[in-house]
């Protein structure tokens, strides 16, 4: 298989989609890798790696487009791209369709096979494609949270860990998955005083068991949530439903319950949000304020890490990159449950029941 590398042109995104240590045992199997010039230079890797790997280097996007196969990227492809993406061809990346109508109808109008890391799924529930930049991301959200605390970044002017005789900083987590929970205990580790919320009791037991003493669990509902809101300094949203929109924990009316130079970080940005006042940011303008509550919504957090991102990634993805490119997308979709269920657009059809729902578009099984 021809398989393509774009580089990443999402604003301040630096991840790579596949390191030359991929991209050495794609070359090895027979199959052709192209990577664009200097797409992997911000996560460490530059194209003598890529070269000396066996994969071959293009100057521009429109030529790894033009002629990959399969394109394997890190973030959906952004308006620039939509005209690049062929019939048939396959595009396998983070897409979060249920936050972008846009793109939804872009690829649907593509005629591609658009394969979403973030709803590849197992048997036991878990999301292995999603889980390393989930881990990437709760720990991030904690780190930017401390510092867009300090005064110059807008914030209430608050050390998260607090010092001798002074409090530390109380930290709301919102989801108890994989997000959560290492944000809860980012957090912890830090010294703050921690809440960590969900929905499902048996996930509060384990949290319960397997957290430090300054974590408490809570059950997540509006009036929980509004009792602590009055005492949280930072709160992080890390709810996720698979391929759907976020709920709205947060209301625009709730923020009235926080005190002014009050953090909210949204890791759920790249689904929606899981606060009303919620809307995506950039690493380049990261905050804004809304009623006095500073607000972080970037929708890729895990590109400021770039080389521990890509690697992590990579680990993850690369098995699935492995088969797609040996069998093709439609055997490997039959023979992995867990890779079907990746399968969101294909061919003009809407093959994820959640994203059909989100758009009201009708929803095809792929088996069809």
């Amino acid at each position: 298989m021809i398989i393509g590398i774009p580089k990443e042109i999402k604003n301040n995104e630096n991840r790579v989609s596949l390191t030359p240590g991929g991209a050495k045992e794609l070359v090895k199997r027979g199959h052709t890798v192209y990577v664009q010039h200097n797409a992997g230079v911000n996560s460490g890797f530059d194209d003598e790696a890529y070269v000396a790997a066996g994969a071959n280097i293009l100057s521009s996007i429109e030529k790894v487009y033009d002629i990959a196969e399969m394109i394997v990227k890190v973030k959906e492809p952004i308006e620039s791209e939509y005209k690049l993406i062929k019939p048939n061809q396959v595009i396998f990346t983070y897409f979060h369709f249920a936050s972008e109508r846009e793109l939804t109808y872009a690829m649907i109008e593509s005629g591609a096979i658009c394969i979403a890391y973030e709803t590849v799924e197992k048997e036991d529930r878990s999301l292995p494609l999603l889980i390393p930049m989930s881990e990437v991301a709760g720990r991030m959200s904690v780190q930017v949270g401390a510092r867009f605390l300090e005064q110059p970044q807008g914030g209430k002017g608050l050390l998260i860990s607090g010092v001798p005789g002074v409090k530390p900083a109380k930290v709301l987590v919102l989801g108890g998955g994989i997000v959560g929970t290492n944000a809860a205990l980012m957090a912890a580790g830090m010294g703050a005083d921690v809440v960590i919320t969900d929905i499902s009791l048996p996930r509060l037991r384990y949290l319960s068991e397997v957290m430090p003493p300054n974590v408490k669990t809570l059950f997540s509902s509006q009036h929980n949530i509004e009792e602590e809101l009055p005492t949280i300094d930072l709160v992080i949203g890390a709810v996720l439903i698979p391929g759907a929109k976020a709920p709205h924990l947060i209301t625009r009316d709730m923020l009235k319950h926080l005190r002014k130079g009050s953090l909210l970080v949204d890791v759920a940005i790249d689904q929606g949000g899981c606060f009303e006042t919620s809307h995506p940011t950039t690493h380049a303008d990261p905050q804004y304020l809304v009623d006095g509550i500073m607000h972080y919504c970037v929708a890729n957090i895990p590109g400021a890490v770039p080389f521990t991102s890509t690697l992590a990634l990579t680990n993850a993805t690369f098995p699935y990159v492995l088969m797609l490119a040996e069998k093709g997308w439609e055997k490997a979709c039959r023979e992995d449950t867990s890779l079907k269920l990746g399968l969101n657009i294909v061919k003009g059809k809407v093959t994820y029941p959640a994203v059909a729902d989100t758009f009201g578009l009708n929803y095809e099984p792929v088996e069809l």
